[in-house]
This record gives structure tokens, C-alpha cells and sequence, in this order.
């Protein structure tokens, strides 16, 4: 690993650590995270060059006060007084010893944010990208990704959002689920681009497990979050195999298994096993057990479908929406036959969150297909390629047309 890329993952650690030091010192969660972007940007340009500091959280907290005062410094001659005693405190920074990344993420996924800007914030105040980095990973210009971000540091000063946990109870476990939503979708991006000439984006998948590992640091006892941290590990495990040396996808059930990473199946195993014998059940655990079945079977004819279709009608019964009903109707199509996964599919019929989604004709054509209904397999993949702006994705499914005849 180079000198650039150790120096990386190091700022990607530091990040959220340095932020929530100034953020906890001095308040305004907007000044403070762009003044730790510029010394993140300072420690990537001299680090790989001068070596990294002794102690290179106090080097960011240093530098990043000093960006704070000139901030403040060129924003207002009313803050004079306030620079004078602030400067004198820059030259003797303490650094403190708490962890307050978890305090952090509950700030990015603030409810007055949008799903989408929870996450582009998350991924640059905690996940410590720039501005450039997290739009290229969003496949959107970078003006357009810095105006979001402005807009959601504007929305948390607007809302009142103060740097603390939320009180024990009801709020702080909808807070905690929004977290964990946030970092799921950044997994799932990174997993399946939903657009773009790329199926998988590494640095966004390892940035969902990284940050998902930290907030199991800090809460071990939660149920929810090992199983979410495990269905990542048991995805993530199947990565390599799951596209060619062109990019083409490859379907699960067409993977070479020796390519899948067993460490890393091992460690999801153990995480949701643990959990579902320790906790209370919830939805990412029991997504985390689905994934485990298909990690641990031999091959795609010796996988417990019967399981998977039981696993699936519990979660719809604690977590229903749309997509467990298409993942259900899989798993019903194997154990049951096409037909029957075909009747469960009906059910979203006319449903207007998954009306435009290219998964819903998709999983249709493979069931029309299996039933021996040619035509219709063929028009349904069509219809998939023309609503998915994945191009691998689309070239897969027009491949899957073609060969129908």
C-alpha cells in the first residue's frame, strides 16, 4: 500500500473524530465541518510528503482550529473580541480522548434532511471525503453535490439541531434506525451503482461497513446493529464474483462460490447468529439470516429456499414494503414454482413506489421464463432494460431477451 493511500484510510478514521472535537468545543456544525475539510485537504497534501505527525488527531484539531479562526476572522469586525480569546485558545488545542462519532452521525441524519442528504452529508462530515469524492461516487457534477451539502448544513442550523445524543427512549432508537437506514443505502449504492457504467463501487461499500463497524464499537449490545453490520460483511463477501473481467454481471446463482470471501462469511455468520440468539429480532438481522443461507450453501440447487421463503414472510410481517414482497415471490417461485411466485408478484400490482422500478419486471421475466411463457419472459426483460440506468444491469437483461429469440 502507498504512502497516499495509508495516509487516506488514516483522514477517513480521523475524520469524524476531529469534527466532533470542534464541533463540541466551539458549536456551528456548518463553519466547523468545512474548516475540517480544508485541514483534511492540508494533512493529504503534506503528510505523504513531510510523514505523518506524532499525533496526527491533534495536528487536525490544531489546523482545523486555526481554519475555524479564519473563518470567523474574515466574516465579521464584530467578532474581534471573541478571535482574540479564541486565537490564544487555537495555540493550546486539548484534544479529547471521547468517541463522538455516533453523536455525529445522529447530526448528519438529522430529520429535517432528506434520505439523500443525510447521506451525502454522512458520507462527507463522517465518512471524511471531499466534496469532489462523494459526487464522483453519486455520479453527479460537483456543484450540484456542493449545494446539497450546503443546503443540509443550512437545514440542521435552521432546525436548532444541538451536538448531543438524543434522549434514552423512543427518539434516540427512531434516530438510531435513521442512521442505520443511511448507512444501508450508502451500502447498497456502493453494491449496485443505480446508474452509471460501473455495478459495484468499492469506496462506498467499504465506507458503509467501516462506519458501521464504528457505531457496533460503540453499541455492542445492539441487536440491529450486528445484524446490519453482518449483512454487509455476507453481501460484501460475494463481490468479486459477482461480475466478469468486462463488467458484465453475474448472477447469483451463476457465481463461482470459491471467489467468495470466506473470513469475511465467517464473521457475518458468527455476528447474526449471536444476535438472533441474544436480542431482539429486527429486520436487518433477519436480512443478515437470508444472506447466511445463501453463503453457506454448497451451490445454487442446494440452497434452503424452503428457509429463505419462511425468513422472508417473517420479515414482511415486521418490516413490510415492497421489495420483501419481491424477494418473497423468489423464494415462494423456488419452493413452490413459478406460478406461485408469479400470484405473490401480482400483489404489487398498481403499488406506486415500485411501479417504475426495473427489479419488479425483472423478477417477472425470470418467473414468466421458468414457467415456460417465452413471449412474455422476453418482454418483461425489454421492459427491465428500459427502466434500469445501470449499464451493466441493462446489458444483462438485454442479453437475457436476446437469447429468447
Amino acid at each position: 500500500m502507498s504512502a497516499g493511500s495509508e495516509v487516506e484510510g488514516l483522514l477517513r478514521e480521523l475524520a469524524p473524530q476531529v469534527l466532533a472535537a470542534l464541533v463540541r468545543r466551539h458549536g456551528q456544525f456548518d463553519a466547523c465541518e468545512d474548516a475540517v475539510q480544508e485541514a483534511l485537504l492540508a494533512a493529504a497534501q503534506q503528510w505523504p510528503v513531510e510523514g505523518v505527525p506524532g499525533n496526527p488527531r491533534g495536528w487536525l484539531v490544531t489546523v482545523g482550529s486555526r481554519r475555524l479562526a479564519d473563518l470567523w476572522r474574515s466574516d465579521s469586525a464584530r467578532r474581534r473580541r471573541e478571535e482574540a480569546v479564541f486565537a490564544a485558545e487555537v495555540e493550546d488545542v486539548e484534544v479529547p480522548d471521547r468517541d463522538d462519532t455516533l453523536t455525529l452521525l445522529f447530526l448528519c441524519c438529522h430529520p429535517a434532511l432528506t434520505a439523500a442528504s443525510q447521506v451525502a452529508l454522512t458520507v462527507r462530515a463522517v465518512g471524511g471525503l471531499t466534496t469532489a469524492q462523494v459526487a464522483r461516487a453519486f455520479l453527479v457534477p460537483e456543484a450540484t453535490m456542493a449545494q446539497r451539502i450546503s443546503r443540509s448544513k443550512q437545514k440542521i442550523k435552521a432546525a436548532g439541531a444541538r451536538f448531543a445524543l438524543p434522549p434514552e427512549g423512543a427518539e434516540r432508537a427512531e434516530r438510531l434506525r435513521a442512521v442505520l437506514h443511511v448507512l444501508y443505502l450508502i451500502f447498497n449504492e456502493g453494491y449496485t451503482a443505480t446508474a452509471g457504467d460501473q455495478l459495484l463501487r468499492g469506496e462506498l461499500t467499504g465506507e458503509a461497513i467501516r462506519l458501521t463497524r464504528a457505531v457496533r464499537r460503540l453499541l455492542p449490545e445492539d441487536g440491529e446493529v450486528a445484524g446490519l453490520l453482518a449483512l454487509m460483511l455476507l453481501t460484501e463477501a460475494r463481490r468479486e464474483a459477482r461480475s466478469r473481467p468486462d463488467g458484465a454481471l453475474v448472477p447469483l446463482a451463476e457465481q463461482d462460490r470459491s471467489r467468495w470471501d470466506a473470513a469475511g462469511i465467517a464473521e457475518g455468520v458468527k455476528l447474526v447468529s449471536e444476535a438472533l440468539s441474544t436480542t431482539r429480532l429486527g429486520p436487518y438481522q433477519l436480512q443478515a439470516a437470508i444472506a447466511a443461507v445463501h453463503a453457506e450453501a454448497p451451490s445454487a440447487e442446494g440452497t434452503d429456499w424452503a428457509e429463505i421463503a419462511g425468513l422472508y414472510a417473517l420479515l414482511g410481517q415486521i418490516s413490510p414494503n415492497p421489495m420483501v414482497t419481491l424477494n418473497h415471490a423468489v423464494a415462494v417461485s423456488m419452493v413452490q414454482g413459478p406460478a406461485a411466485g408469479l400470484a405473490m408478484l401480482a400483489e404489487l400490482d398498481g403499488d406506486e413506489r415500485v411501479s417504475e422500478h426495473h427489479r419488479v419486471a425483472a423478477v417477472r421475466a425470470h418467473l414468466l421464463e421458468l414457467s415456460g411463457d417465452v413471449a412474455g419472459a422476453k418482454e418483461a426483460y425489454l421492459a427491465a432494460a428500459r427502466l434500469t440506468l445501470s449499464m451493466p444491469e441493462q446489458r444483462y437483461l438485454l442479453a437475457k431477451a436476446a437469447n429468447l429469440g
